[in-house]
């Protein structure tokens, strides 16, 4: 128990770090993780007045978490519209960086990506594409949420292929935080400098090459795109 009570306090007192530093995602998520300890803490308590300092305690980040949790509500909810382009079947030069690279910049610490489907290979290469972006352009960046949805024909296959990205990105010194929500519909990109990117078709909108090995494999603004819309929208700095 005393273990436990030292990994929520180290847990909690990052939380605070980060929340002060204005990186209010990876804060929401500490918070989480160290409330869950205290919670199963307290529920091995019998001294009903260490059990009334937990409930206090728990109480103070439960609320903190909530006003985390609204606060990037409303910076999806509100915003914006800076621009809307429209992709072309089988238009070329649409690459990640084409599209949105411009707002990837220094004081993007954090990023929050949902995307529901990232299972199949192609899923992941598109996945990698777009952190690769992210670490090259955002220099500072610390945390990177993803969500997207279970594959239950494959469940460890994904979670496996998923574990080795955030490995990789852990020795870049970004923490990659997975969460699975099979109810997840929506696609879009939050950069915590205030820019919101809603594609229609979320990460991949790009066509296979044909034949394999061709322009396009590695550069994407060499590859054929789907048909689909983007959407970028600009609202509040998250540490505003």
């Amino acid at each position: 128990m005393l273990l436990d009570r030292m990994n929520a306090k180290d847990i909690l007192m990052r939380a605070v770090q980060c929340d002060q530093a204005g990186r209010i995602l990876e804060a929401q998520n500490l918070y989480q993780d160290g409330i869950q300890i205290l919670m199963d803490l307290v529920a091995d308590e019998y001294d009903v007045a260490k059990k009334k300092v937990f409930y206090e305690r728990i109480k103070e980040y439960i609320d903190r978490a909530e006003q985390i949790k609204e606060r990037v509500q409303k910076h999806v909810m509100r915003g914006e519209l800076v621009t809307n382009i429209a992709i072309d079947e089988n238009s070329v030069g649409k690459s990640y960086q084409s599209l949105f690279g411009k707002y990837l910049n220094a004081e993007v610490k954090e990023v929050l990506l949902e995307e529901p489907y990232i299972h199949e290979k192609y899923h992941f290469q598109n996945l990698i594409a777009f952190l690769e972006l992210l670490v090259k352009n955002c220099r500072h960046l610390k945390y990177v949420r993803v969500v997207t949805k279970t594959d239950d024909k494959a469940t460890e296959s994904q979670r496996n292929v998923l574990e080795q990205i955030k490995a990789d990105m852990a020795k870049r010194n970004v923490i990659l935080s997975l969460k699975f929500e099979d109810t997840l519909h929506d696609r879009k990109i939050v950069l915590g400098n205030g820019y919101i990117i809603k594609i229609g078709r979320g990460l991949h909108f790009f066509k296979a090459t044909n034949p394999y090995y061709s322009l396009g494999f590695c550069d994407y603004d060499f590859r054929k795109c789907l048909q689909t819309d983007v959407d970028i929208w600009r609202t509040k700095h998250f540490a505003a």
